[in-house]
């Protein structure tokens, strides 16, 4: 599974709104939308750091890296990268 699609399953596995029509896109911001509430936004690190071994520094800790699939995938990628460079 590529990292996209682990950070959506985690987001729709959480999502706070039960509607079998509402599709997230990976742009969407998840807290605008009310997918999800701010306090969401600590277990979406926690996630992030556990499942791709990865350690997110204070200055990343930003709520719009974390607002869509698409900001998140970014992050973790950049992560990932540095990362594997060593």
């Amino acid at each position: 599974m590529e990292v996209k699609d682990k950070i959506r399953a985690f987001i729709v596995k959480n999502m706070s709104v039960w509607e079998d029509d509402i599709v997230l896109a990976d742009t969407d911001n998840i807290f605008e939308k009310g997918f999800v509430n701010s306090l969401f936004a600590m277990q979406l690190l926690n996630f992030a750091e556990q499942e791709f071994n990865i350690t997110i520094e204070n200055s990343e800790i930003d709520i719009a890296n974390f607002s869509s699939v698409s900001n998140m995938e970014q992050l973790v990628t950049r992560k990932l990268l540095l990362l594997h460079a060593r």
